[in-house]
């Protein structure tokens, strides 16, 4: 769990992006988003081949 401490001379606002910017290095909201409903298998496979054809043409324009 990402913890931040907050400083004396810090506002709420500057320390609460530094914790969103931690929990979002440490995936905690996309592992939220998988989890939230069932997925398939059939379905999981469909959407890793769709992220790999985007990738592959990614890669390729550049």
């Amino acid at each position: 769990m990402p913890e931040v401490i907050i400083h004396e001379d810090e506002n709420f606002e500057r320390a609460l992006k530094r914790f969103k910017k931690k929990c979002e290095k440490a995936g905690i909201l996309s592992d939220l988003r998988k989890h939230r409903h069932y997925e398939k298998p059939s379905e999981r496979r469909k959407r890793k081949m769709n992220a790999a054809r985007r990738k592959s043409r990614r890669n390729r324009s550049e």
